[in-house]
C-alpha cells in the first residue's frame, strides 16, 4: 500500500512547535522501519495513494478536502483546546461554521483519527461526535538529542552564552491562555528562583499588536473596532506585564543543541499548564534529569506518572510550593520512543 504524509505540520509556525515535531520524527522514525508492505511518502497532490495521512487539524480552519484523496484517510488531532476554552480562543461566526464543516468531513472522509493522548481522545470523541472505536491513542517521544549530559565546558558555555543565573527555574514553549504562564511568573518571584523561559512568543510578546487573521468573525471585528480588546490580545497584555519583573529571563528561539544544554543546567522544569494535550517538554526534561514540577491536569499526570511533583494550577503559592520541595525524577510509567510511535502509526495504517 503506497501513503501518502501530509506534511503540512513543518510549514509555518507549527515548524517549532510541538506539531512539527511530531510530524518530523514519526516520517523520519516510519521511514527507517521500511516495512515491505506499506511505502510511505510525502503527499503529492497529483500521484495515486491507497492511504492519505493529514498531520494538522484545527477546528476553525477547513482541515480536509472536500472530495476523499484516497480509498483510507487518518487524521492526527492533537488537541481541541479551543473548543475547550472559547471565550479565550473565540471562533467567531467563520470560525464555527468551519468548525461544523469540519465535522461533516470528518463523518464524511476519515477512516481513522490518530491523537496523542486519552485526555485528547475523550474531547475529540465528546465535540466531535466520533465513536472511541475510530480514535487511536498514540504517544509522542523525546527526541534522542535529549538526555542526561556530564558537567563539563559545554554547560558551562551555554550558561555563560545566555547569562544564566547559578540556579533557575526552566518553561519551554508557548505563552497561550492554557499554558498558565501568569501564575508561573507569580510562583517563581514567591519562591524567589529566576525563570528563564524559551520560546520566540515569549521573546516577541512586546511586538504582538491584533493580528487581524485571528479575528474570526463579525463579533471580532467590532471588538477590535470599538477598543474592546480581542480576548488572545488581552492575554498578552497582561504577560507583557508579568514579563517587566526581572526574575524573568526570556531567550526566545534556541537550538535544540542548546536547549538540551539548559534542561541540564536547570533546577527545574515547570509545566503549569490549566490544560495540555500531552505536554512534550516535560518528557524532554526528564530524559535530561531534570526535575519535573507539572500541573495535575489529566494529560499530564497521564504521560508522567510519578515522575514529577504535581501542583494546583490555578494556585501560585503551590506552584511555589512545588518548586521548593523537589525529589528526583523516578523513572516513566512506560517507555517512550519514535520507533514504537512509528510502529503503532503503521499498524493503524495496516488495520483500517
Amino acid at each position: 500500500m503506497r501513503v501518502g504524509i501530509h506534511l503540512e505540520g513543518l510549514r509555518g509556525g507549527h515548524k517549532i512547535r510541538g506539531i512539527g515535531v511530531h510530524t518530523s520524527e514519526l516520517f523520519s522514525a516510519i521511514s527507517k522501519l521500511k516495512n515491505k508492505n506499506i511505502k510511505v511518502e510525502e503527499y503529492g497532490p497529483r500521484r495515486k495513494y491507497g492511504l492519505v495521512h493529514y498531520t494538522v487539524f484545527n477546528p476553525f480552519v477547513i482541515s480536509l478536502p472536500f472530495v476523499k484523496p484516497a480509498k483510507k484517510v487518518v487524521l492526527t488531532i492533537h488537541d481541541l483546546i479551543p473548543l475547550i476554552y472559547p471565550k479565550h480562543y473565540p471562533g467567531g461566526l467563520r470560525g464555527n461554521l468551519r468548525f461544523a464543516l469540519n465535522k461533516f468531513l470528518i463523518r464524511k472522509n476519515v477512516d481513522s483519527i490518530i491523537t496523542i493522548s486519552q485526555t485528547s481522545k475523550k474531547d475529540i470523541c465528546r465535540f466531535l461526535g466520533v465513536a472511541p472505536e475510530r480514535v487511536h491513542v498514540i504517544y509522542l517521544a523525546p527526541r534522542e538529542i535529549f538526555k542526561k549530559l556530564p558537567d563539563n565546558s559545554q554547560l558551562t558555555g551555554v550558561k555563560n552564552k545566555y547569562h544564566l543565573p547559578e540556579k533557575f527555574a526552566l518553561y519551554v514553549g508557548d505563552i497561550n491562555y492554557n499554558k498558565n504562564i501568569p501564575n508561573l511568573v507569580k510562583a517563581s518571584r514567591l519562591a524567589k528562583l529566576p525563570l528563564v523561559i524559551c520560546g520566540k512568543q515569549a521573546q516577541d510578546i512586546e511586538d504582538y499588536g491584533i493580528d487581524l487573521s485571528t479575528l474570526a468573525g463579525p463579533k471580532d471585528y467590532i471588538r477590535y473596532l470599538f477598543g474592546r480588546p480581542h480576548p488572545e490580545l488581552a492575554h498578552y497584555e497582561e504577560l507583557a506585564n508579568e514579563f517587566k519583573d526581572a526574575n524573568v529571563i526570556r531567550l526566545g528561539y534556541v537550538s535544540d543543541e542548546d536547549l538540551v544544554k539548559i534542561y541540564n543546567l536547570a533546577d527545574v522544569y515547570i509545566q503549569p499548564s490549566f490544560y495540555e494535550g500531552f505536554g512534550l517538554p516535560v518528557l524532554e526534561a526528564v530524559a535530561c534529569d531534570c526535575p519535573v514540577v507539572a500541573a495535575k491536569t489529566q494529560a499530564l499526570v497521564e504521560i508522567l506518572g510519578k515522575a514529577a511533583t504535581y501542583v494546583d494550577p490555578k494556585n501560585p503559592e503551590s506552584i511555589a510550593r512545588g518548586m521548593g520541595s523537589l525529589v528526583k525524577n523516578r523513572k516513566l510509567p512506560r517507555k517512550y520512543s519514535w520507533e514504537k510511535t512509528a510502529a503503532e502509526t503503521l499498524k493503524i495504517y495496516a488495520q483500517i
